[in-house]
């Protein structure tokens, strides 16, 4: 359990010997303790990642000038030090299917993750009186083909106004423009019916039923242009059988969505989520 005087420390750089001798040093030199260290070089793209939860300290800007220099001793151009208790700012968007929003909602009402969610957008109206049950400011842009460019500079406008840090597509059922996916890259997580990469599009169960499958799954992944194509941060399955229906496949699924985003979206706000190319690393 992280106190407000804990710290967590990420960082991305080239792989090469010495990097955690560094680290672990400068901090020790400072009097920090590590309370939590993982690591992982990847011997593909040969980079190197790490999380580094420490303690104690009031304030890390004694740290800045001594990380800066070590940083450009790495090239670790990639990292980022804040406080363990430091909540990200999210902005969830949905459609018209809410449980991926009321579990996220109910996770941080109830402290099991540690976001704060300022603005609920959504295509449709429908959940409004649950935003605002919650006491969440919410946007209802409807949506059309022509109108596609228009509701997302409105997106984005609402996203720089709240200082949001992280865009979350709980069954958000529209395809986000490359200028959207290009303005929030790497901070928008999608969560997406189906265990990618098999039966992508739209119903992907009722495709799942027809191929007769015996598990179904949910990703949760970042968006990038590409649809559906980003990369994956989450992945979990439940057993089926020929007994259900496709309907009752959809009730399965919704079940495994909402672990899978809530899973993804924790992870994320506890910087636990590395980007590494079309992949990602992630310390859970």
């Amino acid at each position: 359990m992280s106190t407000s005087d804990d710290h967590i420390l990420t960082l991305s750089c080239p792989d090469k010997p010495g990097i955690v001798h560094a680290v672990t040093g400068l901090l020790a030199n400072h009097g920090l303790n590590i309370l939590d260290l993982q690591q992982f070089s990847d011997r593909t793209s040969k980079r190197f990642f790490m999380r580094v939860h420490f303690g104690h300290a009031e304030t890390t800007a004694n740290l800045d000038e001594p990380m800066a220099k070590l940083a450009s001793e790495l090239e670790m151009y990639e990292y980022d030090l804040r406080p363990a208790s430091k909540k990200p700012r999210v902005l969830i968007m949905v459609s018209k299917i809410g449980h991926c929003l009321n579990d996220l909602l109910f996770r941080t009402k109830t402290n099991q993750l540690g976001i704060e969610i300022p603005l609920i957008i959504s295509n449709h109206p429908d959940f409004k009186p649950l935003a605002e049950s919650y006491g969440i400011e919410f946007h209802h842009l409807p949506v059309t083909k022509d109108t596609k460019l228009e509701q997302e500079r409105q997106i984005l406008d609402l996203i720089r106004q709240k200082n949001i840090d992280l865009v979350v597509l709980a069954r958000y059922m529209q395809v986000l423009s490359p200028g959207l996916c290009e303005a929030m890259s790497g901070k928008i997580i999608n969560i997406h019916h189906s265990f990618l990469p098999s039966f992508k599009g739209a119903k992907p169960y009722h495709q799942a039923f027809e191929r007769g499958v015996k598990i179904i799954g949910a990703t949760a992944h970042f968006v990038t242009a590409d649809l559906d194509e980003g990369p994956i941060i989450e992945q979990r399955v439940t057993r089926v059988d020929h007994s259900l229906s496709a309907n009752q496949l959809v009730e399965e699924g919704s079940n495994v969505e909402s672990q899978v985003l809530g899973a993804a979206v924790k992870w994320w706000s506890e910087k636990r989520v590395f980007l590494n190319g079309h992949k990602t690393v992630v310390f859970n």
